[in-house]
């Protein structure tokens, strides 16, 4: 006992000098692991006579006390000083003057809205704007997504008072163009969204590029919209990537698609991130739903839409895996771009 209380002696002289998690780590371990002095002597304790168990008892606790207190002393210490370093090495200083020639081709989001917009603004689209605070009418009604609707229930919407909203998507400027012009349209509008969703792949807020084609008579068909899509998705994403049209159902339009192209990640030879299938969604696509027409008071005409997260697509562009890193401001991520 002697020979184990002054192993542990020793051992918390040690402790006093530590300068690192790691010999804090092995001196824990030597001292109250499993197999630790601490640990050794109060299993020996059933060897001693009575007379002297109690005394040595309470040397032993002593010793536990005073361990744990310049145990956990240490640790903080240590802890505190690995953070005043990270702190340190992470450290900006807005107020210096940055001298460096730096040029920057923006966020990477806005980029991708501009690939978009440069995309179809060169096929004569004409680029729309509207409110981030709707009605009813123009974000869900007009739509043909009535009250009850269960294609409500895929949008988490923010409520305010007397059947106002903030849009849930970039759709209702569709309506509002249709509202004041009359066709032909060839239309496209980019804008911020919201819904009531955070993970790693949705967002509060997010960004959404949509498209609209109306012309008069019945000639529009769904012929036109793959065209136009297939040579966008090769614009953004290369000659080399295959696409695919996967029938699916919105209540604005009928009929109606999704697009997936091949997996960037696997070259579609199938991966988690595809969960095996070889193909990624990217959009959603139809022919307008003659109830969407009805809804602005337009007869006789046919016409398609489309639209598509533009966070979406620039994680895929770019492989960026988290997308709330678009909002976290952090400069190791936004200085590639």
């Amino acid at each position: 006992m002697t020979e184990i209380k002054k192993l542990i002696a020793d051992s918390l002289t040690k402790l006093r000098s530590v300068n690192n998690k790691e010999m804090l780590e092995s001196l824990r371990i030597e001292i109250s692991g499993k197999k630790g002095y601490i640990t050794q002597a109060f299993s020996k304790l059933a060897q001693v006579g009575a007379n002297e168990k109690k005394e040595i008892g309470a040397e032993l606790h002593a010793l536990k006390r005073e361990f744990e207190s310049l145990f956990y002393a240490k640790k903080e210490e240590i802890e505190l000083k690995d953070l005043e370093s990270k702190l340190k090495q992470e450290k900006i200083d807005t107020s210096l003057f940055y001298t460096t020639n730096f040029v920057s081709n923006g966020h990477p989001v806005y980029q991708m809205r501009d690939m978009i917009i440069d995309y179809f603004v060169g096929l004569n689209f004409a680029l729309q704007d509207g409110p981030f605070i709707e009605d009813d009418f123009h974000n869900f009604e007009a739509l043909n997504i009535p009250k009850y609707h269960p294609a409500r229930d895929m949008q988490d919407t923010f409520y305010f008072k007397d059947s106002f909203l903030l849009r849930t998507h970039t759709s209702p400027i569709q309506i509002r163009t249709m509202e004041n012009t009359k066709p032909p349209i060839r239309m496209i509008c980019t804008g911020a969204t919201f819904r009531r969703d955070y993970d790693l792949t949705h967002s509060p807020m997010f960004h959404q590029c949509e498209g609209l084609v109306v012309e008069q008579g019945d000639h529009i068909g769904f012929a036109h919209l793959k065209f136009i899509l297939e040579q966008f998705v090769k614009y953004i994403f290369g000659d080399g990537v295959r696409v695919r049209f996967r029938s699916s159902f919105f209540p604005f339009t009928e009929p109606s698609a999704e697009v997936d192209v091949s997996c960037m990640f696997c070259n579609g030879s199938g991966c988690r991130v595809c969960s095996y299938t070889g193909f990624l969604e990217i959009l959603g696509c139809g022919i307008v739903d003659s109830s969407v027409f009805k809804a602005v008071g337009y007869k006789d005409v046919s016409g398609y839409a489309f639209g598509m997260g533009i966070e979406r697509l620039t994680m895929l562009k770019w492989g960026i895996n988290d997308l709330r890193s678009f909002y976290e401001t952090d400069l190791r991520i936004l200085e590639q771009f």
